[in-house]
């Protein structure tokens, strides 16, 4: 009997041995995001997708604070804990606690990539697109458009506006300083420059008053105004005050970022003259990051370029950042392929050293059992007995009869629903309850339910043959067309109520859905 002990053991020695061989090296970088939006989930959806793009193998975990600098700080402590090799940084804004924080990580021995925004706090490298040559190359754009000779000699001088964000972060710090360097090239402008929080309703509010102010002294100049806003929901805010107060056309709108879905659309729509198109290039801060740990040479400030969007490339443009899109998606699921092949293969490698080791061990139990079985018979006659006497009780048709009680009938059973059907109705409800909020994304739906954005998109495309852009469009205009047949609100407040920034664009939508505008549908109800 002691040998047999010493064999397991030293069997199981063996086993482990193996099975705890080194495997290739992975970098685990933590991202502190400090906010969300169309932009910076592109960002996170790039580096996703560059985990196994370059030599290394990295592993990218995410945290968004959400516009807390509180809860960005803490949550930079939190991945430090996590056993981290770097950590990629996205300021909320300049403040002792996430300054604190940065240092604390950098105490610690871990590298720190302040993306994007940078603050008072070291670090190890900075990477992100260059504000101040945003704000000039946008600046320049309106010079030369005022100084166009091609144009109709202006009877008024120009008056343009900039709204910044806020004034505590980096990116509208050097924005603002470099639109106002282009400004100072250009004498022949009036310029005014406002402060916002970087939402859209600041922004609408700030114009209306614009407008209030110009329709009292000079209601001509409105033609001769430019708008300069510091990202493109921002100009939606903008579009939604010309749109309210019947000047459509007039002022000419600018913002920057440069999104599919966003700014592209914008101005091809026309609600804008043009777009700063805003790098993300999440690959190359995982390039950084791999360089940084393996030693390789590397720039301390890495600027990344863009350029301004006009109606001329939109086009152009809009479609290469389609494509670049969905070859990241591609990218992605590239990558969730080869995490679940991994998976496999590690769980394959631990059911074989698992199996190896219940064969040893079936052997010793054999030989032990051997030994055991005539010190059992009398046992084992016994439960043979009583399995008897079970299987009779079981069999007994009065017994039969008895459990009848306990049996529903198969007529009362639910009738089976598919899971398609149970996510559909599931999908179509949680927009239905959100349609009223026009900045409703369907990854925000997706993580409701549970799932990620390729997911959702897969699933839907696969049930209903569109994309979910595709879908909450069509859902918000069936929406719009109940309510112009039953119900007596005006298009505008019909247009808001189902999720449209503005009355113009749900017309231009509802037309191409059915055929006619809301108000041609609203005449032939005679509910007007």
């Amino acid at each position: 009997m002691k040998k047999i002990k010493i064999f397991v053991l030293l069997v199981i020695g063996l086993v482990t041995l193996f099975s705890c061989t080194e495997s290739k090296q992975t970098y685990k970088i933590g991202v502190a995001q400090c906010s969300k939006g169309p932009w910076r989930e592109k960002v996170n959806q790039e580096m996703l997708a560059a985990q196994h793009l370059y030599e290394h193998d990295v592993k990218v975990s995410i945290a968004n604070s959400f516009d807390d600098p509180n809860l960005q700080a803490h949550q930079i402590d939190s991945l430090a804990q996590t056993g981290i090799d770097l950590m990629v940084v996205a300021p909320y804004e300049d403040t002792q606690v996430i300054n604190e924080a940065i240092a604390r990580v950098l105490k610690e021995g871990i590298p720190v990539v302040s993306f994007d925004r940078k603050t008072s706090a070291d670090y190890t490298a900075f990477i992100g697109g260059n504000n101040v040559e945003a704000g000039y190359i946008v600046g320049q754009y309106i010079a030369s458009i005022v100084r166009d000779k091609k144009q109709e000699p202006m009877r008024k001088k120009p008056l343009v506006m900039e709204i910044t964000g806020d004034m505590k972060s980096t990116p509208a710090l050097e924005r603002h300083q470099g639109f106002k360097k282009a400004m100072k090239e250009l004498p022949e402008v009036e310029y005014v420059c406002r402060q916002s929080d970087w939402s859209s309703d600041s922004s609408c509010h700030i114009v209306s008053e614009l407008i209030d102010s110009l329709r009292q002294t000079d209601t001509e100049r409105l033609d001769y105004t430019f708008v300069f806003c510091h990202n493109d929901g921002m100009a939606t805010g903008v579009y939604k005050a010309v749109v309210e107060q019947d000047v459509e056309g007039h002022i000419k709108i600018l913002g920057i970022d440069g999104m599919p879905n966003e700014g592209l659309e914008y101005v091809q729509l026309g609600h804008q003259v043009g777009t700063y198109y805003y790098p993300t290039h999440g690959e190359k801060i995982i390039r950084l990051a791999i360089d940084i740990l393996s030693g390789k040479p590397y720039e301390r400030e890495n600027p990344m370029l863009g350029f301004v969007v006009t109606p001329d490339n939109v086009d152009l443009v809009t479609t290469e950042s389609v494509e670049l899109m969905r070859q990241n998606d591609h990218m992605v699921t590239i990558h969730d392929k080869l995490e679940a092949y991994f998976g496999l293969y590690n769980t394959q490698h631990k059911v074989l050293m698992g199996s190896f080791l219940c064969i040893v061990l079936l052997i010793v139990a054999v030989i032990m059992i051997w030994r055991a079985y005539i010190q059992t018979r009398k046992t084992i006659k016994q439960r043979q007995a009583l399995n008897e006497e079970e299987t009779l009780f079981y069999t007994n048709a009065d017994n039969r009869t008895l459990r009848q009680v306990f049996e529903m009938p198969q007529e009362q059973l639910p009738p089976v629903r598919s899971q398609d059907t149970i996510f559909a109705e599931t999908l179509n409800e949680a927009i239905r309850q959100n349609m009223a909020n026009p900045n409703l994304k369907m990854e925000d739906l997706g993580e409701t339910m549970g799932l990620s954005r390729v997911q959702l998109y897969r699933k839907v495309k696969a049930i209903t043959g569109l994309s979910p852009v595709e879908l909450l469009r069509k859902i918000r205009l069936q929406q719009g067309y109940i309510l112009l047949s039953t119900t007596t609100k005006t298009v505008q407040e019909i247009a808001f109520e189902v999720g449209f920034n503005t009355p113009a664009y749900f017309s231009k939508c509802f037309r191409e859905q059915y055929g006619k505008y809301p108000t041609e549908l609203r005449e032939q109800t005679n509910l007007t």
